[in-house]
């Protein structure tokens, strides 16, 4: 028998509980007897837990004591048996927790790796914020050089300024290389990052003093262990890099990626050895307007992000002034490293919040589930806790135990739930882009572990709260009594649940609503025309710069493969360019003045732009509108000449013939020759803008990779290998990579939206069935406490009819009520993700009625259970029951 001096403390409690045994005790020996006892003994029970409630009245105790150890293991092992005794229960319990706590861990991990820690390694990396210039419009652009440069000089609140340039190069000697994400950086990158070597040194402080120099690199963690097996006597030896020779001077942590968040960069070189890197590149470092860099800033001791803002807004702007010409307007601002628009998180930072939010949705789905069903477990064990109270248990032991019950079932559940996210963080890799660059997987460590714990409490408290007071709450006289009678215990419980049946209703609706709209959305956008025909096109990229080519040699180069491609049985086109619509990349622009128009002063005259040989849009399919396709003899010995969009045309000319135009860009003058359709360029949500084609061999770069692409008639695999033969007869050195159909690697971006869409769907389909399962709860509970009620009501000649609408009467009641709430969170949370979605409404009445149909169909076959139960009802036996 339980003491109760330990653990009641206010006289109260003693007082209630003494008065509620002294009432009984008569009766409830009676019920004592029926469950086995002798008279005596039952007699004695009851004479003993009333001697103990006295004994404490007299006392008054009233402290606290923690438990101890022993009643703690004594708890879970009495609820272990307790679980076994209902093994369906609980294995829904613990498989919905899993699932719940596995796809919040998944998306926390992945959110926390892009996101919430996007610089893991770096030292105290809150105080690190990104610097993006920005033009004269407001839009954000990377920064030169010499802009970092002045920025570095003249910058007072922090700490330090570094640069980043993230390329691929080829690493290795002719016959064993690969291509790696590198990062041209200043000297300071390592030490304004806080980064300490593994292995080795980082780079000298003045390296950034001189272009040249000593041909330094340093290796990221996982490059050193895959390519040199870990080797410690790396540090000496000499790398080639775009065959160009480097000294290994360190190792990075294992810990450390570099700064584009999400990505595993595996080698960081001196931005002074670009000369190196793209020995055709003339002087990109002294080109104010060559913006490339990404610049990070870190915050100086006591300095706020909105001081140090304003500072750097107004350096820049002095720096613009100062320098004119290309840079006039522009100005720079700092932003948290999450919501920089350089990188990774920039694509996935909404739907990761948006995952993130639909899995916090479906674990409040999975609590008021689990909290459901233990409140019908904890109602169907009334007698056993009265029985309990009658012989002394306190009442707050009753909580306890309870409880208890309740974080065992967490426990499993987030076990589950930690296990396969270990497999879904990998899995996870549906949502991201095949194309994209070099991405590490997050990994579930300490972090996650600790955040699975604190799900784990809260869902403890959350699901377990509601049933431990209604239990520890019962009234002796009623919890002895008989349940069936409807007492007023059993009346409160069924409000509680209820109330989480509405709340599951709720939820599942927003579930189910939000799946619709982005399914909706993803579907829209899969209709929208690229402006292009992406089928039967072939494409596959070089990189000329990792070969050394300069402009000479990329023209015969480019020239071969595409002669070579375009003589292949079936290819009826073939072209290249430097940049394929629709890709993951920003692209390249360029600052223009256009003859005889005068821009406003705010107006960003930085028009982004694709450099293409002849047929080009032939293979693509752009329509000509007017004018003339480039030609072979479009090349630097000729005049400069430029194909714009009907947009341009629209917004430069206005009503002029645009045939003839010059327009000024790259510092000489182009004349316009022809103009063709719009086209998607970067999403195929965006509105149309000006956009303009020139030849590559006038305007020829080294640093940019260039793709061929081919329109076959036949098979498009048979047109890929095509490509890659030509490349490999046209030069054994240089290797051909993203070798693809064109269709596939333009849905590529789509193919974020329809894994999201999945996703969100496949969790709302969970929130569905938990909500299933709650109602069938609530309404089998209803007729188990109503069996006696509609025994009488068959005796008396009532119909099946009658028998459903006695069953059914309720739930109605509680599917509208939480119809109109999940509708009406919808409705609030329309304002938040309308950004995220495209023609789409958020009084999208299709996907609205399809969610309150589907959740009505759900509740009829929730009924059909009970239901069917209910109308084989016995009267005679249903009398019997009291």
């Amino acid at each position: 028998m339980i003491s109760l001096d330990r653990l009641f403390r206010r006289r109260r409690i003693a007082d209630d509980l003494a008065a509620e045994i002294q009432a009984h005790l008569d009766e409830k020996a009676e019920y004592l007897v029926a469950q086995g006892m002798s008279r005596d003994e039952a007699a004695r029970m009851a004479r003993r837990a009333f001697g103990n409630v006295t004994r404490l009245r007299e006392q008054g105790h009233d402290t606290w004591q923690w438990p101890t150890v022993e009643s703690v293991l004594m708890d879970a092992r009495f609820a272990l048996r307790q679980l076994r005794r209902a093994p369906l229960l609980a294995s829904i319990i613990v498989l919905t927790l899993g699932v719940g706590v596995a796809a919040t861990a998944t998306v926390f991990s992945w959110t926390r790796a892009i996101l919430m820690d996007p610089l893991p390694g770096a030292g105290d990396s809150g105080r690190v914020l990104a610097l993006e210039s920005l033009t004269a419009s407001g839009t954000w652009t990377p920064t030169s050089w010499p802009d970092f440069r002045d920025l570095q000089r003249s910058l007072r609140t922090v700490d330090g300024l570094a640069a980043a340039y993230p390329i691929t190069v080829a690493v290795g000697a002719d016959t064993r290389t690969e291509r790696q994400s590198t990062e041209l950086v200043s000297a300071n990158f390592f030490s304004v990052l806080r980064v300490e070597p593994a292995l080795g040194r980082f780079f000298p402080p003045g390296r950034d003093n001189a272009a040249g120099g000593e041909a330094d690199v340093v290796l990221g963690y996982r490059l050193w262990q895959r390519r040199f097996a870990g080797d410690s006597a790396i540090i000496g030896r000499v790398v080639r890099i775009n065959r160009f020779p480097f000294t290994v001077i360190g190792v990075a942590p294992p810990t450390f990626h570099g700064s584009m968040p999400g990505e595993d960069i595996g080698l960081w070189v001196p931005a002074m050895m670009i000369g190196q890197i793209l020995p055709t590149a003339h002087g990109p470092l002294d080109d104010r307007g060559w913006r490339t860099f990404r610049v990070l800033a870190r915050l100086a001791r006591g300095v706020s992000p909105a001081v140090a803002r304003d500072e750097v807004h107004r350096v820049a702007a002095a720096i613009a002034r100062a320098n004119g010409g290309r840079s006039e307007g522009m100005s720079a601002t700092l932003l948290p490293i999450w919501q920089s628009h350089w990188g990774l998180q920039d694509a996935l930072r909404a739907p990761l919040l948006v995952l993130l939010g639909a899995c916090g949705l479906v674990l409040l789905i999975v609590c008021a589930n689990t909290a459901n069903l233990l409140l019908a477990r904890a109602t169907g064990r009334r007698r056993e806790f009265g029985l309990r109270l009658a012989l002394g248990a306190p009442r707050r032991r009753l909580a306890r135990q309870l409880l208890t019950e309740a974080a065992m079932l967490t426990v499993a559940g987030s076990a589950l739930g930690l296990a396969c996210s270990v497999w879904l963080v990998r899995m996870f890799r549906a949502l991201l882009p095949a194309v994209g660059p070099s991405l590490r997987d997050p990994a579930v460590d300490i972090v996650v572990l600790l955040f699975t714990v604190l799900i784990a409490c809260l869902v403890t408290l959350v699901a377990g709260i509601a049933p431990a007071l209604h239990g520890s709450r019962e009234r002796l006289g009623d919890a002895l009594g008989d349940a069936s009678r409807g007492t007023t215990g059993g009346l409160h419980a069924m409000r509680l649940r209820s109330v989480f049946v509405v709340a599951e209703v709720a939820l599942a609706v927003v579930a189910l609503a939000g799946a619709g709209l982005f399914y909706d959305s993803y579907r829209h956008t899969r209709g929208v025309s690229p402006g292009f025909d992406p089928d039967h096109v072939a494409i596959g990229s070089v990189s000329l710069a990792l070969a050394g080519y300069d402009s000479a040699r990329a023209d015969v180069f480019l020239s071969r493969v595409t002669e070579h491609v375009g003589r292949e049985p079936g290819v009826s086109a073939a072209s290249f360019t430097d940049y394929v619509p629709l890709s993951l990349g920003q692209g390249s622009w360029e600052d223009l003045q256009v003859e005889g128009y005068s821009p406003t002063r705010t107006e960003n005259m930085k028009i982004y732009r694709a450099a293409i040989g002849p047929g080009y849009f032939d293979a693509m399919r752009i329509p000509l509108v007017s004018g003339r396709d480039f030609q072979a003899s479009d090349d630097s010995a000729h005049a400069g000449v430029m194909i714009v969009n009907e947009t341009f045309a629209r917004h430069f000319l206005r009503g002029r013939s645009p045939l003839g135009i010059k327009v000024k860009g790259w510092g000489r003058w182009f004349t316009i020759v022809g103009v063709v359709r719009d086209t998607k360029i970067y999403r195929l949500t965006e509105s149309s803008a000006p956009y303009f084609y020139v030849p590559v061999r006038q305007v020829y770069r080294p640093e940019y990779g260039y793709t061929f692409v081919a329109r076959s008639r036949l098979s498009t695999d048979q047109a890929v290998a095509s490509i890659e033969a030509a490349v490999r007869a046209a030069d054994p050195g240089v290797a051909t990579y993203g070798a693809m159909p064109l269709s596939d690697y333009v849905g590529e971006p789509l193919r974020e939206q329809a894994a999201a869409a999945q996703l969100l769907g496949v969790m709302a389909i969970l929130g569905l069935l938990l909500a299933a399962i709650g109602l069938y709860g609530v309404i089998a509970y209803a007729v188990g406490q109503r069996t006696r009620e509609i025994g009488v009501r068959v005796a008396l000649g009532a119909q099946p009819l009658d028998v459903l609408r006695v069953v059914a009467s309720n739930i109605g009641v509680l599917v509208a009520a939480g119809l109109v709430t999940g509708l009406a969170c919808v409705g609030a949370l329309w304002q938040v993700v309308s950004t995220l979605l495209y023609d789409v409404h958020g009084g999208d009445l299709p996907v609205l009625a399809a969610t309150s149909g589907l959740m009505v169909l759900v509740a009829v076959a929730a009924i059909a259970m009970p239901a069917r139960r209910a109308l084989r009802v016995d009267p005679i036996l249903a009398l019997r029951t009291d």
